[in-house]
């Protein structure tokens, strides 16, 4: 079920008319984007294609596909971006429909070393790290060719 005020399912409403410019892949059950913006080159995220709040309100079947493949998009992730480690996020505290963010992280990435959230947002989401167009088609062509080898896709 779809909640009207829901960014993330705003963004599927995109992905679904073809206005989503972020937009790599479809699975099974969810949505493979690009970030809006890269302060960590190659951040990506999964969205669940259902409106839930918690893993443990999806049906079984459905939670366990939706975990295997949130773990094939981040090893996409990982051997698109060519990164060292993977931060895995499930928040939803300021969105509450499920999404994984996919960070790929680099030696001396961040000001800190330590969780992504320990940048200062005002950087994180300068409009300066917003992709270009031609950087972000790059970058999602470089994912869905790399997702293409792992996983079967419902359609790019």
């Amino acid at each position: 079920m779809k909640d009207k005020s829901c960014l993330i399912c705003e963004r599927i409403d995109m992905i679904k008319t073809n206005t989503n410019p972020y937009f790599v892949a479809e699975l099974e059950t969810g949505y493979v984007v690009i970030g809006d913006h890269q302060y960590f080159k190659g951040y990506s995220l999964f969205l669940c294609k259902q409106h839930k709040t918690e893993l443990h309100f999806l049906e079984e079947d459905f939670k366990n596909k939706f975990l295997i493949e949130m773990s094939k998009v981040a090893e996409a992730v990982y051997k698109a971006f060519n990164v060292e480690k993977l931060n895995y996020e499930l928040l939803g505290n300021g969105d509450s429909h499920l999404h994984w963010h996919l960070f790929p992280r680099r030696e001396n990435d961040a000001p800190v070393k330590g969780p992504v959230w320990w940048v200062d947002r005002d950087e994180m989401f300068a409009e300066e790290v917003k992709p270009s167009p031609e950087e972000l088609e790059e970058m999602k062509v470089r994912l869905l060719n790399e997702l293409q080898k792992i996983t079967p896709l419902i359609h790019a």
